[in-house]
């Protein structure tokens, strides 16, 4: 009796010492599987930032060269303001333009390069808008800014471009096309409003990414303009036109900006365009 008593025991002992290395196992192998999520999601996240990082990087080095340009060409405009440089068929162009923008806006030009800036911004909204509400048009020292409403180019929460944008983005494209040495910058904005929780979309840095980013690869691939010379950038809601309590202020920070750099000469020659 005593002897089947200590076979049990140790029949038991063993039984038990079975299912626990079984189950040390399992927990083992499920830590090796947890650490190798772990060390993949750690790559990806440092593959992520790393990512982010350039991009912000080239979207910093386009400011610059905004500011930059900015001023190269202030200077080549004080230079024509001081010697009349300017070729008689452009100053034909720029009287011909000029006495069909508003008077008020002419009023407020002080120098021959404000002048430009409205006598191009002038043609350029001609060109473009097509009679479209929610375009507008800002010439700075040659720097083309067209701001298009979301209306025209998204439905609310989504990044999928309208087709009756595709219009206007083509007439865009001519022109980037039309110059080697353009560069053009998308920068996607946003309103403050939160984003439904069940939404494919993560925020609003996301959505304004993702509209910018689509709005770039159509320019690319529907309308041959070359992707060296097109920057994707997200501005979320961080850069507001107007307060964001009321319905008419969020759809003005609804939008999407196009950033243009031409050269002088080719800015000079937008004179010409009608």
């Amino acid at each position: 009796m005593k002897r089947l008593l200590t076979l049990t025991v140790i029949s038991a002992s063993l039984l038990t010492s079975c299912v626990s290395k079984k189950k040390y196992t399992e927990l083992e192998t499920e830590l090796d599987d947890t650490k190798s999520v772990l060390m993949k999601t750690r790559v990806d996240k440092e593959d992520c930032e790393e990512k982010y990082a350039k991009i912000e990087e080239r979207v910093s080095n386009y400011y610059a060269k905004i500011n930059s340009l900015q001023d190269e060409n202030d200077e080549k405009l004080e230079m024509v303001d001081n010697i009349a440089a300017m070729s008689n068929k452009n100053k034909e162009a720029m009287r011909k333009t000029l006495k069909n923008v508003d008077p008020s806006l002419l009023a407020g030009a002080k120098t021959l390069g404000d002048s430009i800036d409205l006598a191009v911004s002038h043609n350029l909204k001609k060109s473009l808008s097509d009679g479209d509400e929610g375009i507008e048009i800002d010439v700075n020292q040659t720097v083309v800014q067209i701001t298009v409403s979301d209306k025209l180019l998204f439905k609310s929460g989504s990044y999928w471009v309208s087709p009756k944008a595709h219009k206007l983005l083509g007439r865009i494209a001519e022109v980037v096309n039309s110059e080697p040495a353009m560069e053009v910058m998308v920068e996607g904005h946003t309103d403050a409003q939160t984003l439904k929780k069940e939404s494919y979309i993560e925020d609003n840095w996301d959505l304004s990414v993702r509209r910018a980013t689509s709005i770039v690869r159509l320019l690319q691939d529907k309308f041959e303009v070359d992707g060296k010379k097109l920057i994707a950038a997200g501005r979320s809601s961080f850069v507001p036109l107007a307060e964001n309590d009321t319905a008419e202020g969020r759809e003005s920070n609804r939008r999407t900006r196009i950033i243009i750099l031409p050269n002088l000469d080719k800015f000079l020659a937008m004179l010409e365009e009608s």
